[in-house]
């Protein structure tokens, strides 16, 4: 039976909360707090139904006719309800921990109105069932984005959101020419498990690989490519809650998903190699890899640190999707939820340094992991699964990966992987280094930059427990990555569905 009000009533969830927030007055922070903690929890229990609807054979779809052969359409299938799920889960962290981030501070009303907004952007991209509804929801979180890029309202937050701006709806009038480019050509922009658009090669080969270039162009913005990256870094000046959705949870994911979308299932994988725009994929995410984390090696800072760490991590995605076989599927899958689990933990622990110590240099951080135990711990946590160490997510996904590589006969992609992995060590190394074997304040090595004492453990339960939990997490996915409903196990399942005759 279609449950065709399923995924609406999901992403409604976040757009009721979000009317709410706004209708409420500024200072109603208890009921706001209630407001965004039950709509975050609700979808959560939403998304885990569908994911029981779907391992039963059920695919639940809404759609509403537009225009003549254009229609909105939402579909819960098992590949976005692999995206909807992680964005679930993380906005509930992201949410615990940015009410207590923000708690002191002024246009809570709006920036929580427009938090919301955004998760709903993000749920509506990965429920989306076509091209045109996947269009509408990435206009939409351009725009519900740029105000908490600019929440600061300082010069330097309103230059970096004007950069934001230039970048993304470039990228969106870009996207928007190739999906109607392709509208005109093959008139359907469904999301298929069995794309046909194939049958479109021996005519128009050209044209399908220049509409190709068009859409992963738009979407690699977002998707912070080089040399489409440019507004990343910059956006690094948002609170740190914003830093944790646009790496983890919304932006730069919706990107990576909306490549993920284009591949399999609009051109087909098949087709998508014909072309040979698997090639070009392998060589612009190997590029790119490389690139953030030489990029990050040389940063100061720790959050444009962590910015550079996600250019170079994202692309790990778009590398699998380049690798023609399972094994490179599932890597480019599992990895699409293990960097968000690990790289929201970072951003999660950036924020307590420079909350609970005024850290935001690299050079701060001496003695932190003794002064911050559990802070730093879950950092450890983070930079060992980007490194790929096991037993920690990120093992499992550069596992897969290096198969997928050897399998594809693409062994300039493990060499990649390798160099990769070593020049993550070579950043990440040196931060673990001075948390917990450098002198600190502690031992009368000078002070904090501006030390506060924001609870009664190492710093308020608010930003604590969801960074512990996404830490314990992250942990947990590599450890028991063979069970039921993990992150392998259902990228296994989706895999199977791209590639099972």
């Amino acid at each position: 039976m279609n449950m065709a009000w399923l995924p609406l009533v999901t992403l409604a969830v976040s757009l009721v909360a979000a009317a709410i927030i706004f209708w409420l007055p500024e200072h109603a922070w208890h009921r706001r707090t209630w407001v965004n903690l039950a709509a975050a929890v609700i979808k959560l229990m939403l998304v885990g139904f569908i994911i029981l609807r779907i391992v039963n054979g059920h695919e639940d779809t809404f759609s509403l006719p537009v225009v003549e052969n254009v229609a909105f359409v939402l579909r819960a299938d098992a590949l976005g309800v692999m995206f909807a799920g992680l964005s679930s889960l993380l906005w509930l962290c992201t949410t615990i921990y940015a009410i207590g981030y923000l708690e002191d501070s002024p246009n809570r009303k709006r920036f929580f109105g427009f938090f919301s907004l955004c998760v709903a952007s993000t749920l509506g991209i990965a429920l989306a069932g076509n091209l045109f509804t996947f269009v509408i929801f990435y206009e939409m979180l351009t725009l519900s984005t740029y105000p908490l890029v600019v929440h600061r309202g300082n010069e330097k937050a309103l230059a970096a959101g004007r950069v934001y701006l230039r970048y993304t709806l470039t990228a969106g009038v870009v996207l928007l020419l190739g999906v109607v480019w392709l509208h005109s050509l093959a008139g359907s922009l469904a999301f298929s498990e069995v794309p046909s658009l194939i049958h479109y090669l021996p005519d128009y080969g050209m044209q399908l690989s220049m509409i190709f270039v068009l859409l992963v162009g738009g979407l690699g913005v977002k998707a912070a490519i080089v040399p489409l990256h440019g507004w990343l870094p910059r956006a690094m000046v948002a609170p740190a809650p914003v830093s944790a959705l646009l790496h983890a949870v919304a932006v730069v994911k919706a990107g990576a998903f909306g490549i993920l979308r284009v591949v399999y299932d609009v051109y087909g994988i098949e087709l998508t190699v014909a072309l040979g725009m698997n090639t070009l994929l392998a060589v612009i995410a190997s590029i790119t890899i490389i690139y953030g984390s030489l990029r990050a090696i040389a940063q100061q800072e720790l959050k444009p640190l962590l910015a550079f760490s996600t250019i170079s991590q994202v692309s790990y995605v778009i590398l699998g999707v380049s690798l023609f076989g399972p094994s490179g599927t599932i890597g480019a899958l599992v990895h699409l939820l293990h960097q968000g689990l690990m790289k929201v933990t970072l951003f999660f622990c950036a924020g307590n340094y420079a909350e609970e110590l005024g850290i935001h240099r690299i050079d701060d951080l001496n003695g932190a992991g003794r002064r911050m135990p559990l802070t730093s711990i879950a950092f450890t946590v983070g930079a060992l699964g980007m490194i790929g160490l096991p037993p920690i997510a990120g093992f499992i996904s550069k596992w897969y990966l290096g198969v997928g590589a050897i399998q594809a006969n693409m062994h300039t992609v493990v060499l990649v992987l390798v160099l990769s992995s070593m020049l993550n060590a070579l950043y990440f190394f040196p931060v673990l280094y001075r948390l917990w074997f450098c002198q600190g304040p502690a031992h009368g090595q000078g002070k904090w930059p501006e030390e506060r004492r924001l609870g009664r453990l190492e710093t308020s339960g608010w930003l604590l427990w969801p960074t512990m939990l996404t830490a314990l997490i992250s942990v947990l996915a590599g450890l028991f990555a063979g069970l039921p409903f993990s992150p392998l196990e259902w990228a296994i399942r989706v895999a199977a569905l791209e590639y099972l005759p």
